[in-house]
């Protein structure tokens, strides 16, 4: 899984966020993150941009860990927000639900580290003509 594991460091996206992908497993996903002042809105806790960039990067891996060949794409997502988040580290814990040829779909959702839930979604994810081997950041262990 260290090839997708790259492929996130790599993304551009990520560097403006304090967060770590791991892949234990095929299907399954975790990014630890914290939560910045940075990211706050006028009401002083986590924007929704934070929360669907975290569920919807955490479901799309925890697919893709399923493909060794091709990208997939993000084509819906539905996210629902269950309590603000604060400042602190969080973790967004991706699964893949079903398909595996074409269209996958895989659930995530954030919690703290007692377990408290923050948000959830499900997404759907489509198989791209994109080569993983052809993307800069994808390196085959």
């Amino acid at each position: 899984m260290l090839s997708l594991e790259s492929l996130y460091d790599s993304a551009p996206i990520n560097r403006l966020f304090d967060s770590r992908l791991a892949l234990a497993t095929a299907g399954l996903s975790k990014i630890h993150f914290t939560v910045s002042p940075g990211a706050f809105h006028a009401a002083g806790a986590a924007h929704g941009t934070l929360y669907f960039k975290m569920l919807d990067d955490a479901a799309f891996y925890a697919a893709n860990g399923l493909v060794t060949d091709r990208f997939l794409l993000t084509t819906a997502f539905n996210l629902h927000f269950t309590r603000p988040m604060r400042e602190g580290p969080m973790i967004a814990e991706g699964k893949w639900i079903s398909g595996k040829r074409r269209v996958f779909v895989a659930e995530a959702r954030i919690i703290d580290a007692d377990g408290e839930e923050f948000a959830r979604g499900t997404g759907t994810f489509l198989r791209s003509h994109i080569a993983l081997s052809g993307l800069d950041g994808y390196r085959l262990s």
